[in-house]
């Protein structure tokens, strides 16, 4: 029975995730996306996957614990292509990039 709930707490996350990545694709800047978050959902699925493993446990849960790590992945993907369109539009506006020689 537990696993028919881990499996719903993972299947709400799993349908909160692509709707996240959708909207900072369309938003195209990553100022209100955290680094940080991302790699700790990323740290939190790894963590769930290894326990699965360990555990012996490899079924259907296991399989949505690495469809919501890939979903979680191509997020952080969209996070580093927003930071680079950001950091694209302040250099084509003069503004000082980060990071950058003076």
């Amino acid at each position: 029975m537990s696993s028919i709930f881990e499996t719903a707490m993972l299947i709400c996350f799993g349908f909160s995730w692509p709707i996240n990545v959708m909207k900072a694709i369309k938003a195209r800047t990553a100022k209100s996306m955290s680094l940080p978050f991302i790699l700790l959902i990323i740290a939190g699925y790894v963590a769930g996957i290894t326990a699965k493993i360990i555990n012996h446990q490899i079924n259907y849960v296991l399989a949505v614990y690495l469809v919501n790590l890939a979903i979680v992945m191509v997020n952080l993907g969209v996070y580093f292509r927003n930071r680079h369109i950001d950091n694209a539009g302040k250099a084509s506006n003069g503004m000082e990039v980060k990071g950058a020689a003076a």
